[in-house]
């Protein structure tokens, strides 16, 4: 199982990014997916889920009505659309998906700052 995130960098507050987290070694379409973040000195979080099919999703409540969660089984990849973005967004993001173990990529860095 490999995941890799992409499409972390340097924003301004209000500002957009679109995360993409690239999967291989299973069978994507059949796992749910999710991200996570950790931001400085604070836990590890969910921010959102979606289901195997994409049919349904969830979101933390910090993050809800501005980032959107979605995926391409064809492609394999799952990704976080990040709208109006703010300083507290600031963190390493993270997917992740459980097929028996959890198993988490590398993480990308997102910096919201003037």
């Amino acid at each position: 199982v490999q995941l890799v995130e992409s499409g972390g960098g340097l924003v301004q507050p209000g500002g957009s990014l679109r995360l993409s987290c690239a999967a291989s070694g299973f069978t994507f379409s059949w796992y749910a997916m999710n991200w996570h973040r950790q931001r400085p000195g604070k836990e590890r979080e969910l921010v959102a889920r979606i289901t195997s099919s994409g049919a349904t999703t969830a979101y933390a409540d910090s993050v809800s009505g501005r980032f959107t969660i979605s995926r391409d089984n064809a492609k394999n990849t799952v990704y976080l659309q990040m709208n109006n973005l703010k300083p507290d967004d600031t963190a390493v993001y993270t997917c992740s998906t459980r097929i028996g173990n959890d198993y988490w990529g590398q993480g990308t860095q997102v910096t919201v700052s003037s």
